[in-house]
């Protein structure tokens, strides 16, 4: 795409060279050598941001020579526009730029066959500093503009960095000790059991095993906000086991996949357990589900996934705060998501995640 930008450029500056020359009505008899100084000045412009100064020197030869064989021939604009992006892409020695723009300003005018005593400031401003001091100001632009905008990345990373300090200390106290708090009561009502039902002893082993697994996402997400390299996040990888956990014999849990690749994005498949597990989770209270279904499929643009169960559709009518943050995280990634009741009954929950768009 580049190289054809700059085909067009060059197609472009060089017939505009030719069209102004004639309807100026000062056509010279050899055609063929108009249109080749006029492609010939051109030439070297591609190459001005790797090498500005040469382009402008060897834009200003071509125009000179062409002035010498076809008088009032306009190269001399395409000469004036290369010492501009000179200065503009050199960042060092603008004199020694406008230093050789006056050189070929004089130069030009003697090929012109102007006397010099009639190359007046206004010559000189309008080929050599005009030129030299529009990239200086140009460049200049662009160096302000970028340093405003890296203060402006830099106040933006500070003020970051002190909201996730501050969310991380408050995780850390409250969630963090009210997690530890369910784990540790859970651990010693199952000891003190000692195994005399065995389904609380399940029912209190999956509370230890759910606390625990909460406690250590909660010290990864901390390890995140304090810019510290996390541990491996949970991912679609990870739904069997989050399957087995919240199965039980009065309900069960299958995962049905399609086409899932193993090369999706973290986004998408953080996102995708997270919406997975806040439908299993909601799925898990509701006290008439038996089946809870699970499927997963992804093609080329998507990855689609759908959680259904057979409970009463009445049982997760009110929006709470985890649908609420489903809704959130899918958004997030420019995703779109449903919830409601399931016909001929129970409740669904479908999402549809973009892979190519999310982000990394």
């Amino acid at each position: 795409m580049r190289y054809v930008r700059e085909i067009l450029l060059i197609a472009g500056v060089s017939t505009a060279l030719m069209l102004v020359a004639c309807l100026e009505r000062r056509v010279p008899v050899d055609l063929p050598l108009l249109a080749a100084f006029s492609i010939g000045v051109c030439l070297p412009l591609p190459a001005r941001r790797a090498l500005p100064l040469t382009v402008a020197v060897a834009s200003a030869v071509i125009a000179l020579l062409g002035m010498a064989f076809l008088p009032n021939w306009p190269g001399m604009l395409v000469a004036m526009g290369a010492f501009c992006a000179a200065v503009y892409h050199r960042p060092r020695n603008p004199l020694l730029v406008l230093a050789i723009a006056t050189c070929w300003s004089v130069g030009t005018l003697l090929v012109a066959g102007g006397p010099v005593q009639v190359f007046t400031a206004t010559d000189l401003v309008v080929m050599a500093i005009a030129p030299v001091a529009t990239g200086y100001a140009l460049r200049l632009h662009r160096e302000r503009a970028g340093q405003a905008l890296r203060l402006q990345r830099a106040e933006s990373d500070r003020l970051l960095a002190e909201e996730r300090a501050w969310l991380t200390r408050n995780v850390h106290d409250s969630v963090g000790h009210h997690l530890t708090a369910i784990r540790l009561q859970a651990t010693a009502t199952r000891r003190a059991l000692d195994g005399a039902s065995p389904a609380a002893d399940r029912a209190l082993g999956t509370i230890s095993e759910l606390s625990r697994t909460a406690l250590g996402e909660v010290r990864n997400l901390l390890r995140e906000l304090r810019e510290e390299p996390a541990a491996t996040q949970p991912g679609l990888a990870d739904l069997d086991r989050l399957a087995d956990r919240l199965s039980s014999q009065e309900r069960k849990v299958s995962l049905h996949r399609t086409g899932i690749a193993a090369g999706l994005p973290p986004a998408v498949d953080r996102t995708a357990y997270r919406v997975v597990q806040e439908a299993l989770t909601n799925a898990a209270r509701h006290s008439g589900a038996a089946e809870v279904v699970v499927r997963l499929r992804q093609d080329e643009r998507s990855l689609h996934i759908e959680v259904t169960d057979d409970g009463p559709p009445t049982a997760a009518e009110a929006e709470g705060q985890g649908i609420r943050g489903m809704r959130e995280r899918v958004h997030l990634l420019c995703g779109t998501l449903s919830v409601g009741p399931a016909r001929p009954n129970g409740w669904r929950v479908a999402a549809e995640l973009p892979v190519g768009r999310a982000v990394r």
